[in-house]
């Protein structure tokens, strides 16, 4: 397809919505993920009490831990409730054994292996970073270990490294849909000059491959006259902010994120450059939110990576948002990120499948079983309806993303509740069916394929 189309047109067809109004399903229609009734565990009798072992990775130190710790406080959250109300099935707590991957993937892997072969895990979670999301995917597979990634976003992951997975599961939108970043086109039509500033690993070249793939598409008229790559963990970023401001750009897309973001905004309002030029970030609104400070530039393109900010949806929309986050404040003195609820929703998706696998074979259920279950199970979740596509074990929920706005009732910045953006994921990323790179042709992802192919030109 590449007649041109008015772009107000082509959001329309993506199904594109601004406000706060738009949820994708009712909630009320999905099944509360709460404790097993005596129905769902015919085979309770034959249920050991011995805890179940979970291991839980995720960045714990340095500039990482303010998007990464959350994971760990969401899976705690999650286990204490399903203790609280007896255990899996009634009938077995989970144990958590942890660790740190900030020390990336060669630490990390070696930390997964320990935790299976000398700590004796059942089944694991967590994995933030992108490149350690490469480097595990590939070695839950050998070791046969259930994993629910609370990431697993990276394209390449369930698309070269683990095309045909059987026992990992991701939790998060994949890369693909917020590195389109469709917001900007809606929001700035009249961009012209952009700006890169992305951390120089796997999580921001991929990030920059989709942005592109869509800015052809969406922006045309508009020209990249900056390109800048911070080594990963950088919070140095004085070079970075003078060769950006003297390219004159209307907008600068970033996907820094965790407190490399945290310092460059910083940075960039000391030296000049924010707030005079519009920023939009796919994931700098991912960190716990309290460590954005009130300094932040409002009307700022404010990225949770597509998949969850702790206002939206709205206490009235969703009940088991508000309790969710009611929860989590209570528990941890502090609002909840993405991953948080991701790890709190993967939890509850293992949970659920466990109660159907018991049901349907009685006892408890094996790997095997859980993995039906898992494939193309939806549960109703605090981001909203989140369903794990069958084909690829991904966890898919529609787009969101907000700008930055500080109100009353928070001491940091949040999103306008008037100005959140939603578009719902199949417009986001190619279909299952699409073929992957090196299945006749060699694009990076299947989306960025999908993109080129199938996407028009929007006009002026």
């Amino acid at each position: 397809m590449t007649q041109g189309i008015d772009r107000r047109e082509f959001l329309t067809r993506l199904g594109v919505t601004v406000g706060a109004a738009s949820l994708g399903s009712p909630l009320a229609e999905l099944p509360v993920a709460g404790p097993a009734t005596a129905a769902d565990e015919p085979g309770k009798g034959r249920i050991s009490d011995k805890p179940v072992k979970f291991g839980h990775i995720t960045i714990l130190s340095g500039p990482g831990a303010v998007l990464g710790a959350p994971s760990l406080k969401g899976h705690t959250l999650a286990a204490e409730e399903i203790n609280g109300a007896g255990g899996l099935l009634g009938k077995r707590k989970i144990e958590t054994v942890t660790a740190d991957e900030a020390a990336g993937p060669d630490a990390t892997v070696k930390e997964v292996k320990r935790m299976k072969l000398s700590e004796g895990i059942d089944y694991f979670s967590g994995v933030i970073a992108a490149h350690n999301q490469l480097a595990v995917g590939p070695v839950v597979e050998e070791l046969k270990l259930l994993t629910i990634m609370t990431e697993g976003c990276i394209d390449r992951l369930f698309e070269v490294e683990v095309p045909n997975p059987r026992y990992l599961f991701g939790m998060t939108n994949i890369l693909s849909a917020d590195g389109v970043t469709m917001a900007v086109v809606r929001a700035w039509p009249d961009v012209r000059r952009i700006a890169l500033v992305h951390p120089d690993y796997a999580f921001g070249r991929w990030f920059q491959m989709h942005f592109e793939a869509a800015r052809e598409k969406l922006l045309p008229q508009a020209q990249t006259v900056s390109e800048v790559w911070a080594p990963l963990g950088s919070t140095e970023f004085s070079a970075h902010i003078a060769k950006t401001q003297a390219a004159r750009p209307d907008l600068v897309v970033t996907a820094m994120w965790g407190g490399t973001y945290i310092a460059f905004y910083k940075q960039a309002l000391q030296h000049g450059l924010l707030p005079k030029t519009k920023i939009a970030g796919n994931i700098n609104f991912g960190v716990v939110p309290h460590a954005i400070g009130k300094d932040h530039p409002e009307g700022a393109l404010a990225g949770v990576h597509s998949n969850y900010h702790f206002t939206y949806p709205s206490a009235s929309q969703s009940p088991r948002n508000k309790q969710f986050v009611d929860r989590y404040h209570q528990r941890w003195k502090e609002y909840p990120s993405y991953t948080a609820e991701a790890a709190y929703t993967g939890l509850y998706l293992f949970k659920t499948a466990v109660e159907k696998a018991s049901a349907a074979t009685g006892g408890w259920p094996d790997d095997e079983a859980i993995i039906k279950e898992l494939e193309g199970l939806s549960i109703a979740a605090p981001a909203g309806t989140v369903t794990i596509r069958r084909e690829d074990h991904r966890a898919f929920k529609d787009v969101k993303v907000g700008f930055s706005k500080n109100l009353p009732d928070y001491p940091f910045p949040v999103w306008d509740p008037e100005r959140i953006i939603t578009i719902p994921v199949a417009s986001m990323t190619a279909p299952p069916s699409w073929p992957r790179p090196g299945k006749g042709h060699n694009d990076p992802s299947a989306t960025v394929n999908w993109i080129k192919t199938t996407w028009p030109k929007a006009g002026a």
